[in-house]
């Protein structure tokens, strides 16, 4: 890990939530589980790759082709927007780790929270996560014209936080948040939720726990 920027530290750091920092990849289950019992199917590993880590829209319009329903991608954000949200206000919890890494980070480097989701129940995560004053830049799916896998999410977080993408780190653990900041150009340390999936980030770890990652922060000069 201290061989990442050529030894040196980054100048900001930009987290994903939903699974990185937010334990609400069960809430996203539990609601698409429910749509896809709607109509009579099951729901599985299968199933949930097809969904994992993209933007409200892209998982509708996976979940559609599923049902046999290719137009109706837009009724189905709709329905499963409202499910997640109603899950996620009251089941979602922090991952182990998440409060006192943002924490020890933003002592450090400039912090920002770039997710998928739209900005609503972004913030309805982190508030519930009690991440939100953490964070003062905050980017959300409906807020760039393409999100994750494309890299504007990534630019536009970098252009916020005022550094240069190759000066800046990211932390993941989708294939689709992978691709989004490996195109914008960032340095990327994944927590992988599906832990059998072949992940190339920068580094690979298993929690935000883990003990060379706390350790190679706690180093970096404090601001």
């Amino acid at each position: 890990m201290k061989g990442l920027f050529g030894g040196r530290n980054p100048r900001a750091v930009v987290f994903d939530c939903d699974g990185l920092l937010m334990d609400t990849e069960p809430c996203w289950s539990v609601a698409e589980a429910e749509l896809f019992a709607r109509r009579g199917l099951p729901f599985g590993p299968d199933e949930k790759a097809l969904v994992i880590g993209k933007a409200l829209p892209a998982a509708a319009d996976a979940m559609a082709e599923a049902f046999g329903e290719p137009e109706g991608g837009a009724e189905i954000a709709d329905e499963l927007l409202r499910l997640v949200t109603e899950v996620v206000t009251v089941k979602a919890e922090a991952m182990p780790g998440a409060r006192e890494l943002v924490e020890l980070t933003a002592a450090a480097v400039p912090v920002a929270v770039a997710s998928n989701s739209p900005r609503a129940l972004l913030e309805a995560a982190l508030v519930r996560g009690g991440l939100s004053e953490m964070f003062p830049v905050k980017l959300a799916a409906d807020e760039v014209a393409a999100p994750k896998p494309d890299p504007e999410m990534y630019l536009t977080a970098c252009a916020l936080l005022a550094v240069d993408p190759s000066e800046a780190l990211a932390l993941e653990d989708s294939m689709t948040g992978l691709r989004s900041a490996r195109a914008a150009g960032v340095t990327v340390i994944g927590v992988p939720t599906l832990k059998r999936q072949d992940f190339p980030a920068d580094v690979v770890i298993g929690s935000l726990r883990d003990a060379e990652l706390l350790a190679w922060i706690r180093g970096w000069p404090r601001r």
